[in-house]
């Protein structure tokens, strides 16, 4: 069988129980990169604990890092997902202009979004077809990826480990967790598109609406300011078991007792979220759209006033903000704090540090992953520097206008032209910056910045564990018995039976792989791998 033939078998099949199970470099070890920091632009609202800086205004002027091109001419193909509509590539202005300034060419394969992830194992399918650069979110690993990735892409971190990021200024300011994330069997394959630190959804009040509103802190206060604020024709909130999770502390995964692994749907802390949703819906202040699972349309019940609070993620801020006050100035929202359902400090569990990382294709010719990690280089330049305007925001004067505040105004050709795929392979730190309101730019960055100080991490924080096949759809039942139980349709007893199936199905045999790699078993696991791939 060809290598390309078990590459297919081990990404598509994904059978058995070994063998799924990878893990990353450790900070310290000397296999990561070494983060340096770098300032162009000094923020208004520092970000602490690696939570984003704020910036209520634009430079007056942007430092130029690369007086040259620092590219070697080369050309290459790179495949990045887009959620909207995908631009034409030939002629895309945006495209050639950011091409040139870097010196490299890169030749984009834009696929839709919800359809990357079976586009995606299609191409790793067969190893001829694989661009030279390619963009993997975090929830697309095709199964079995970790045994595969050391065959299918570059292993990065001979020119990056510890000092060697030197060379490379901008990728060693991007921070260690983000590099853990993009790591694989101990050794860095993925460049990172970071993401922050701090809390990435929240629950959001309309404070227009409620200004002298007095906020909860605990769970049973929550559910008193969602009662008292139904009322003056007012829905009192849409769905808000994002805020649930937090506001009890259940993991997304994992939680380590006594040295064992217990699943979140075995945890008293998702038995007493499920029960305090089960307590907000009987309230009767919840808005029916709502209840009748229609998410789709409670953005617009919040934006609107029908509901005055709601759950989202911090991205819906600045969208709504951007939305709402060209037609009504007043219009404002703000991010309730987060606290334990008991009171007090809340447990609130670390978001990856990667959004997606990208792998260069594997090749013998070092030229060409130096050429990529020059690119890779110029296309990370951290904000206040010419280059980071070019890649955010193209051309000016042909996709932006600056307006008063200095503050880049897309064109028409700059709406259908500039969209994620260049930032889709590596990007600067997160940020928070916009002149035209400071005062989300700073109620934001204060509010990451708290959340901060309450994150703890999960078991496997930082590691990459693709779960075989089997266990894909192990989960699926608990999302709609969350909804049951909290709309009064099913009760603590049903979601007994649930575990117990859960466990009979394949959860004690995922929890038994899960707890060997948390045991230090993953060498072995990696070992298998790499004989199969010989």
């Amino acid at each position: 069988m060809s290598t390309a033939s078990i590459l297919a078998v081990a990404l598509l099949a994904g059978c058995g129980s070994a063998g799924a199970g990878t893990g990353g470099p450790e900070e310290g070890d000397g296999t990561l990169p070494n983060y340096v920091p770098l300032t162009f632009a000094e923020p208004d609202v520092p970000g602490i604990n690696g939570a984003p800086d704020g910036y209520t205004q634009l430079p007056a002027e942007f430092e130029r890092q690369f007086p040259e091109a620092p590219g070697s001419g080369g050309t290459y193909t790179a495949m990045t997902p887009l959620w909207g509509a995908v631009p034409k590539t030939d002629g895309n202005q945006y495209l050639e202009s950011v091409n040139e300034a870097m010196g490299t060419t890169i030749d984009f394969q834009i696929t839709d979004g919800t359809t990357y992830g079976d586009k995606l194992a299609a191409v790793l399918a067969d190893q001829s077809n694989i661009p030279d650069w390619v963009s993997i979110p975090t929830w697309n690993f095709p199964p079995r990826f970790g045994q595969a990735v050391g065959t299918l892409f570059e292993d990065l971190t001979p020119f990056l480990a510890g000092d060697a990021v030197a060379a490379y200024p901008n990728l060693a300011n991007i921070p260690t967790d983000a590099w853990r994330s993009c790591s694989w069997n101990g050794k860095v394959y993925g460049i990172p598109f970071p993401a922050a630190a701090g809390q990435r959804n929240a629950a959001f009040y309309r404070s227009d609406l409620l200004p002298d509103a007095e906020l909860p802190t605990t769970a049973e206060e929550m559910l008193e300011f969602v009662e008292e604020n139904h009322a003056d024709g007012h829905w009192g909130s849409n769905d808000l078991w994002i805020f649930a999770t937090a506001m009890f502390g259940v993991p997304s995964k994992w939680k380590v007792v006594d040295g064992e692994l217990v699943h979140r749907v075995e945890t008293q802390e998702y038995r007493d979220a499920l029960q305090w949703m089960a307590d907000l819906y009987a309230t009767g202040a919840v808005h029916p759209d709502a209840v009748a699972d229609n998410a789709a349309d409670g953005k617009q019940r919040f934006e609107s006033g029908d509901v005055v609070i709601t759950a989202d993620g911090v991205g819906a801020w600045h969208e709504a903000l951007s939305k709402m006050r060209p037609a009504d100035p007043e219009w404002d929202m703000a991010a309730l704090p987060y606290f334990a359902a008991a009171g007090g400090d809340p447990v609130l569990y670390k978001s990856d540090a990667a959004s997606m990382c990208s792998y260069l294709k594997a090749t013998d010719d070092d030229a060409q992953i130096e050429e990529l990690l020059d690119a890779a280089n110029f296309l990370a330049a951290p904000f206040g520097t010419e280059e980071n305007m070019t890649i955010t925001n193209g051309v000016e004067g042909v996709h932006y206008e600056l307006d008063q505040n200095n503050a880049p105004v897309k064109t028409d050709l700059g709406r259908t032209e500039v969209q994620p795929t260049f930032m889709f392979l590596v990007a600067p730190p997160e940020i928070v910056a916009d002149p035209e309101k400071p005062d989300y730019v700073e109620a934001r960055v204060k509010w990451q910045n708290e959340t901060t100080l309450h994150e703890v991490e999960e078991p496997f924080y930082g590691m990459r564990v693709t779960e075989p096949n089997q266990f894909a759809s192990l989960d699926q039942p608990f999302a709609d018995l969350e909804k049951d139980i909290a709309r009064g349709r099913k009760n603590m007893e049903d979601l007994d039976s649930a575990i117990e199936t859960w466990r009979t199905s394949g959860g004690e045999e995922l929890r038994t792989l899960y707890q060997e790699i948390l045991d230090g078993e993953a060498d072995e696991i990696a070992d298998e791998s790499a004989e199969v791939d010989e």
